[in-house]
C-alpha cells in the first residue's frame, strides 16, 4: 500500500533525547525526519488511502442521515395480575413522518405493550396496525408526530457486491452500525416456526439478537431491506427482507388491514435462465422462478403444476421473481382461473390454476404461497 521506513534524518540518541521524543509524539518534528519513521509514500499509497478515506465518508453520512430514524423496539406483555412481562426486543425504522414504523412480525408477535425509542432515548407508545408473518414483516405505529423518518429505497436495483449497511440494536446496545455487501439475492429462508421466506437478500453486515427490524441501506442513504435472521454459527451471513416486498406489504396493512393475496399452493424460488433458451423462446427476462415444491391436492397440482417447472409468466406478464407473483396474486380475484407460462425441461407450456385464499385452501399454513 505504498508503506515504508524512511531511513533520513538524525538519529535520537539513545542517552535519551526526551524533548526531541515528545516533539515526534506530539507531530512537532522540525525540518529534520526523525530515523526510520514509517510512513506512506508515493502516489499509489495515498491513493489507496484516498479510497479508503471515501469509504469512511460514505458510511458515516448515511449513519448520520438515517441513523434518528432508527428505533429500539421493546415488546411486553400485560398479565391478567396487571404484571408486566418482559416478551422481547428488537428494531424497527421509521418511515413515515407521522410515525409508522415497520419492523418484524416476530419482534412483535404475541405482545399486547410496545414501546419505541429513539437515537435520543425517548420514547414513545406504540400500537400494532398489522403483520404478515409470511414475509416476517410488521408495521406499527408510535404515537409522535413530525418524527425523522427514512426514504425506502429500490431493493430490485441492487446487484451482488453492492456495499449496505445495517443499522440496530443488538444485545440492547443502541444505534449500532455493520457493514458488508450484497453477496447473494433471490434466496429462500425458512423462518423458525417454519415458514418459508422467499426473495430474500443475503449480506455480509454482521448481525446479533436485537438487529432483527432494522434496516438494511445502501450508500444513498435508502432502505433497500430489513434485517431479520442469521444462521447460528455462522460468520458473515445475514438475511434482509427487499424494500420491495416490504412497500408491497405496507400498502396492503394500510388500505386493507391485512395482506391478502392469493396462493398456488406451490414454494418456490428465483431462478437464473440460460441464455440460449431466453433466446430461443424470445423471454423478456433473465431470470424465472422455479417451483421448489407443490401442496398435495393444492391450486397448483390440480392444475397440473410439477416441482422443478420454471414460471417465467403468469397471465402474460413476465415473472423474474417470487415477488411478481405476489404482486399478480394480490390484485387477482381469489377464485379465477390463472394463466401459468412454464418452462418444463426443454419445452414451454401453459397451465391453468385458480388461485385460493390459505384458509379455504385446505393448505398447510407455512411453506406455500
Amino acid at each position: 500500500m505504498g508503506r515504508e521506513c524512511n531511513m533520513r534524518g538524525r538519529q535520537i540518541e539513545a542517552s535519551g533525547d526526551v524533548q526531541g521524543a515528545l516533539a515526534l509524539i506530539k507531530g512537532e518534528q522540525g525540518a529534520e525526519e526523525p530515523q526510520r519513521r514509517c510512513e506512506i509514500v508515493g502516489a499509489q499509497g495515498k491513493q489507496d488511502v484516498e479510497l479508503l478515506d471515501a469509504y469512511s465518508r460514505a458510511v458515516i453520512t448515511v449513519v448520520e442521515a438515517i441513523g434518528p430514524a432508527v428505533v429500539g423496539i421493546s415488546a411486553k406483555n400485560r398479565q391478567p395480575d396487571g404484571n408486566v412481562e418482559q416478551v422481547g426486543s428488537g428494531s424497527g425504522v421509521i418511515i413515515t413522518p407521522d410515525g409508522y414504523i415497520l419492523t418484524n412480525d416476530h419482534v412483535v408477535r404475541g405482545t399486547n405493550l410496545l414501546t419505541a425509542t429513539l437515537q435520543d432515548g425517548t420514547g414513545f407508545d406504540a400500537v400494532l396496525i398489522g403483520t404478515d408473518p409470511a414475509t416476517d414483516l410488521a408495521l406499527i405505529r408510535a404515537g409522535g408526530s413530525s418524527l425523522p423518518y427514512a426514504a425506502m429505497g429500490d431493493s430490485s436495483a441492487l446487484r451482488v457486491g453492492q456495499l449496505v449497511i445495517a443499522i440496530g440494536n443488538p444485545f440492547g446496545f443502541q444505534s449500532t452500525i455493520s457493514t458488508g455487501v450484497v453477496s447473494a439475492l433471490g434466496r429462500a429462508l425458512r423462518s423458525a416456526d417454519g415458514r418459508l421466506i422467499e426473495n430474500i437478500i443475503q449480506h455480509t453486515a454482521p448481525l446479533n439478537p436485537g438487529n432483527s427490524g432494522g434496516p438494511l441501506v445502501d450508500s444513498r442513504g435508502r432502505v433497500v431491506g430489513l434485517n431479520t435472521a442469521i444462521i447460528p454459527m455462522a460468520q458473515g451471513i445475514g438475511f434482509s427482507i427487499p424494500s420491495d416486498t416490504a412497500k408491497w406489504v405496507v400498502s396492503q396493512l394500510l388500505t386493507l388491514g391485512r395482506v391478502r393475496r392469493g396462493h398456488l399452493g406451490i414454494a418456490a424460488q428465483q431462478r437464473p435462465l440460460a441464455r440460449r433458451m431466453v433466446r430461443f423462446y424470445q423471454l423478456g427476462a433473465d431470470y424465472g422462478v422455479e417451483v421448489m415444491a407443490v401442496a398435495p391436492e393444492g391450486p397448483a397440482s390440480r392444475g397440473g403444476v410439477l416441482k422443478g417447472d420454471v414460471i417465467v409468466a403468469i397471465e402474460g406478464h413476465e415473472v423474474a421473481s417470487v415477488d411478481h407473483i405476489h404482486k399478480f396474486l394480490a390484485e387477482w380475484p381469489v377464485g379465477n382461473p390463472v394463466k401459468l407460462t412454464i418452462i418444463r425441461g426443454q419445452d414451454r407450456m401453459e397451465v391453468e390454476v385458480v388461485p385460493v385464499e390459505p384458509a379455504s385452501s385446505g393448505l398447510e399454513p407455512t411453506g406455500y404461497q
